[in-house]
């Protein structure tokens, strides 16, 4: 069976997403906890994240955003266009973080988890494993009942 962006409801996984259509569904289900995530709705966002933070921060270290150190040793002050990269990092992030726990929300729900084992992160060192380790799993059709 053939997917495409039109005949799947954005109330319902979508399986075999492409890269286009999980970006596309990832803001416009902005703060949406219902429901659930296919993996490739959800990692495809995770590789866009991770890409866009990457470049950010590669281009406000090689414009100077977190300072240097000056020909004395002394430190010097972040450079101009450095700042504003970080900035924009800033807010890409903040602009992310609600949507982004969202999509994990949905992601536990289609592996048939309630969305508060976001909350295993906060356990130093074993939570963020644990949490990864549910993201991975493959989709439990008895994660219906967390649709709206």
């Amino acid at each position: 069976m053939s997917y495409s962006q039109n005949t799947v409801a954005l109330d319902q996984p979508y399986y075999g997403a492409p890269l286009g259509a999980a970006v596309q569904r990832f803001f416009k289900k902005y703060a949406t906890f219902t429901g659930r995530a296919s993996r490739s709705e959800f990692w495809w966002w995770v590789l866009v994240n991770v890409v866009v933070v990457g470049v950010l921060n590669i281009l406000s270290a090689l414009t100077g955003g977190a300072g240097g150190v000056d020909e004395y040793g002394m430190p010097t002050g972040p450079s101009g266009l450095g700042v504003v990269f970080l900035v924009l990092t800033a807010l890409w992030s903040l602009a992310v973080l609600v949507p982004g726990i969202a999509v994990t929300v949905r992601r536990l729900h289609d592996t048939n988890k309630s969305g508060f084992w976001i909350f295993i992160a906060l356990v130093p060192v074993i939570g963020p494993i644990v949490l990864l380790v549910f993201e991975l799993l493959p989709s439990d059709p008895a994660g219906v009942r967390f649709d709206a």
